[in-house]
């Protein structure tokens, strides 16, 4: 059965994924959050943004992120979520966190590129970057707290056939627990750019030249560079 709030390009792509037993168990693990009255975040119709903004056939760059975030915070009276389903990525409206503030002083530094007033990158998602995180939902206010789900098997299936029925696609891993991927990845096929994470606790990824080197590579085999700006 597919997710139904799954695009149906990806829900192709991915088909054998939804009748194997830890996707059952995904299902059961959400269900049973939801029967204890947790928060889950993101909302259930932004669980699967990466793939929606971003149709199978239009991916260019791969972004991994580990796990969703996990805060909230009161605007104008409302509750809005930090996660939005985008690794890395916020609403308009929340604080830029500190590693998403990395990365554009990164990109402001390699390219030149007016670092934007917002959290929110779905610009880049509709211009071929996959915005995948490796966990799909958190418990609000605990981090890594559906670890357990199941969803890493799901997220590894889906990096490892874009490897296998894509060609050079970048892939970008950021951090010890992105670069763990790098087994699922065809290097003959596709670009591997490793970089430390941008999180203010890592250092080397402001100098990294990660994006930069990312629209070299795609441009090298002929594909159309990322618009980095916002």
């Amino acid at each position: 059965m597919y997710p139904k709030t799954l695009n149906e390009d990806w829900c192709e792509f991915l088909d054998e994924e939804f009748s194997k037993p830890y996707f059952t168990n995904i299902i059961q693990c959400y269900k049973h959050a939801q029967s204890k009255n947790q928060i889950i975040l993101p909302p259930r119709e932004l669980i699967f943004n990466a793939f929606n903004l971003t149709p199978v056939d239009t991916v260019k760059v791969v972004i991994l992120g580990q796990d969703p975030y996990h805060g909230v915070f009161m605007i104008n009276g409302s509750n809005i979520p930090q996660a939005m389903g985008l690794s890395f990525s916020v609403p308009k409206q929340v604080p830029i966190p500190p590693s998403l503030k990395n990365i554009y002083k990164e990109i402001s530094r390699s390219l030149g590129i007016i670092m934007p007033n917002h959290g929110d990158l779905t610009g880049w998602a509709k211009r071929g970057v996959l915005l995948l995180n490796a966990i799909f939902t958190v418990e609000q206010g605990k981090a890594g707290s559906h670890k357990d789900f199941g969803w890493q098997q799901f997220s590894d299936s889906a990096i490892a056939k874009i490897s296998k029925y894509h060609e050079c696609v970048v892939f970008m891993l950021w951090g010890n627990f992105a670069k763990k991927k790098a087994n699922l990845i065809d290097p003959y096929k596709h670009i591997l750019l490793t970089a430390p994470h941008p999180s203010p606790l890592a250092q080397g990824f402001i100098g990294s030249n990660i994006f930069k080197r990312a629209n070299e590579e795609l441009i090298k085999r002929g594909r159309e560079p990322i618009d980095w700006s916002l």
